[in-house]
């Protein structure tokens, strides 16, 4: 029962991500995209599995049911990343506004 509700929320997650992407303005195509690698994490972190125990505080004879920690660290290093690339592309963004005096794609590319 608990798989189904994680897949139908981020099932939800993604969709809202594509749905954002697929807009003219690009505040909310960053957006979009934001979202996404968040579903991305999400799902990496819900594939890895939420059985098993953290291995410092378990017994030393209990060892068999384990959570993989490489799964956490791998999401732990994206969520970084993205977070350095979104502040980036924010800074873009304001560039662009500052060049074009908007940030409606059809706008952009009728004064190019």
């Amino acid at each position: 029962m608990t798989q189904l509700i994680l897949a139908l929320i981020l099932g939800s997650i993604f969709s809202f991500g594509t749905f954002l992407l697929l807009r003219r303005d690009l505040i909310k195509v960053i957006l979009g995209v934001i979202i996404l690698g968040q579903a991305a994490n999400i799902y990496l972190i819900t594939m890895g599995g939420f059985s098993g125990t953290v291995p410092v505080l378990s017994n030393s004879d209990s060892l068999v049911s384990i959570t993989n920690p490489l799964v956490q660290a791998l999401v732990l290093t994206a969520i970084v990343i993205s977070l350095g690339t979104t502040a980036f592309v924010l800074v873009l963004l304001l560039r662009v506004h500052d060049e074009h005096g908007t940030l409606d794609i059809d706008r952009i590319w009728g004064q190019l």
